[in-house]
């Protein structure tokens, strides 16, 4: 097999993996903070339900939760799940990288000093809009690096959708180097993990110094 017969090939698992990482962002970035706020009530009930669905979410492997939220359906209604292959995945990867951004959101959101909160009630402000309008930037700007750490991350991690036998880059790689006996995919597939992350490294820089509005 020629180079860019290999490269054709693969390129179609790379724009399959670029779902993945996206879909993922899309859902678990917004969902975390429902969960980091959940985590913060002072409703029992409510933070100790989020507790718990964080400490499972991150004390379980990846590859497990992405098996059980497929298999799901099929054990407990008798569903087909022949078409909830990708969906599985997606919900998988959002549910999971949700309770990590939940904890970062929470770091940030307790780092403010609550005498800020007072200040904003004094001048006027709401709670919804002193969070709005002087904490949430401050959070933003304190938890950039660690939700970088956690993008960088889901990039690599976007592999793991080969258990479900799911055709992203990673397991187009696997077949065309078991059936050419050539690690050369497996280098293409390094290079494109890596440039993808230069990429998000990048745009992730440019946004922090965008954010470091003291300097």
């Amino acid at each position: 097999m020629s180079f860019s017969t290999m490269l054709s090939q693969m390129s179609q698992g790379m724009l399959s993996t670029l779902g993945i990482f996206v879909l993922t962002l899309l859902f678990s970035l917004p969902l975390g903070f429902l969960i980091a706020f959940g985590r913060m009530s002072k409703f029992k009930p409510i933070s100790g339900v989020t507790r718990i669905f964080i400490s499972i979410m991150r004390g379980t492997p990846l590859m497990l939760q992405l098996m059980v939220v497929y298999f799901f359906p099929y054990y407990l209604f008798g569903l087909p799940i022949a078409s909830w292959r990708f969906p599985s995945i997606v919900v998988g990867f959002s549910i999971n990288y949700s309770a990590y951004f939940a904890e970062i959101y929470r770091s940030g959101i307790e780092a403010i000093p609550k005498g800020q909160y007072e200040a904003a009630t004094i001048l006027g402000y709401s709670r919804v809009q002193a969070f709005m309008k002087i904490i949430f930037p401050q959070v933003i700007k304190i938890i950039l690096p660690s939700v970088t750490n956690e993008i960088i991350t889901l990039v690599k991690d976007t592999s793991l959708a080969y258990s479900l036998s799911y055709m992203e880059m990673f397991s187009i790689a696997k077949q065309i180097a078991a059936r050419e006996t050539t690690l050369v995919p497996f280098a293409i597939s390094a290079l494109f993990y890596y440039i993808f992350n230069l990429i998000v490294t990048f745009v992730m820089e440019k946004i922090e110094k965008k954010m470091n509005y003291e300097k």
